[in-house]
């Protein structure tokens, strides 16, 4: 049995995405997960946490997946609902669960370990039947990651045919490689594919160590100059410490310096977090240089709360 939702909010949106939403465990103890007995109970996944970030700033957001008819699933759409996503086109899949994932908790400023249970999921049965082009055209603007496109063949199949798709239409298009190695049968079918995916976008997000592993190229304008000869407007790269650095087709390039945090919590999710901040702005008309700075802003913000979107600001608190 699979079932196609409807919401109340079904007008034009500003930004459509595709991808997973997994429970996600939280320790709530620190130390080997094993020992761990008490646990947080939140919502997980990349392009789920830049809808969620678009959508507290106002923006109208679509979310296109599939789950499970489980609790998990029912979860998920629990807090859809309370974002104000919209979830017209997620399937609930009566075949496939809903992944979840166990994540645990450090203190030191140094990446959680997180364990993933989301093999054979149902967002990873996502194919190109699953778009809906009157939906997708109803977006201004698509949003497209990595992990969508390596859940599985068809899943990624879905992503390069709602690109075309888009493109066609006229639409903006972003993309951030969100690498995921293990996902993959090999480095050299990621390159390739990911690079395809960043090719048909306006603006490409990677980080620094992504964009070496996906172009060949060492430094920040050797990256950008790899997308933008292949026809991207705008290539925005995370720097880590150092913030970010970005370069135009019209050769228009500046680095943007972080925002210090002193108490880093989850690392989880700051990439996420500069997707928001980077690409509201640019909706809204910003230059690149604010759009940046609005991103190095969510960025360091969504680093200050456990979980991987808790951090992720609306419109008053940004602009506090």
């Amino acid at each position: 049995m699979m079932t196609t939702l409807t919401t109340a909010r079904d007008a034009q949106l500003d930004v459509v995405t595709l991808g997973e939403a997994m429970a996600m465990f939280v320790a709530a103890q620190t130390g080997d997960l094993a020992a761990v007995e008490s646990f947080t109970k939140r919502i997980a996944g990349a392009e789920l946490n830049v809808a969620i970030g678009l959508a507290r700033l106002g923006l109208n957001v679509g979310w296109v997946s599939r789950v499970g008819n489980d609790s998990f699933g029912r979860f998920t759409l629990q807090q859809l609902k309370k974002e104000g996503i919209n979830y017209q086109q997620v399937t609930v899949d009566g075949h496939y669960p809903t992944g979840f994932q166990v994540k645990s908790k450090n203190i030191d400023g140094t990446d959680p370990n997180v364990e993933y249970f989301r093999k054979g999921s149902a967002a990873s049965h996502l194919s190109t039947a699953d778009f809906n082009r009157d939906y997708f055209g109803s977006a201004r603007h698509l949003h497209l990651s990595g992990v969508a496109a390596a859940l599985s063949g068809q899943s990624l199949e879905l992503c390069n045919h709602a690109a075309r798709e888009m493109r066609a239409m006229g639409k903006t298009i972003s993309f951030d490689p969100n690498l995921r190695p293990v996902l993959w049968s090999s480095q050299q079918v990621m390159i390739e594919q990911l690079n395809k995916l960043a090719f048909a976008a306006d603006w490409v997000l990677p980080g620094l160590k992504e964009g070496q592993i996906l172009t060949g190229q060492s430094t920040p304008e050797g990256i950008a100059d790899f997308y933008l000869e292949r026809g991207v407007q705008a290539v925005i790269i995370k720097t880590g410490p150092d913030g970010a650095w970005f370069k135009t087709a019209g050769g228009d390039s500046a680095a943007v310096a972080a925002i210090k945090v002193s108490n880093v919590v989850d690392t989880v999710g700051a990439g996420d977090g500069f997707a928001v901040g980077t690409l509201s702005a640019l909706l809204e008309g910003k230059t690149l240089k604010q759009a940046v700075q609005r991103g190095n802003k969510i960025g360091s913000l969504a680093i200050q709360a456990i979980g991987d979107s808790e951090g992720l600001p609306t419109r008053a608190a940004l602009a506090e």
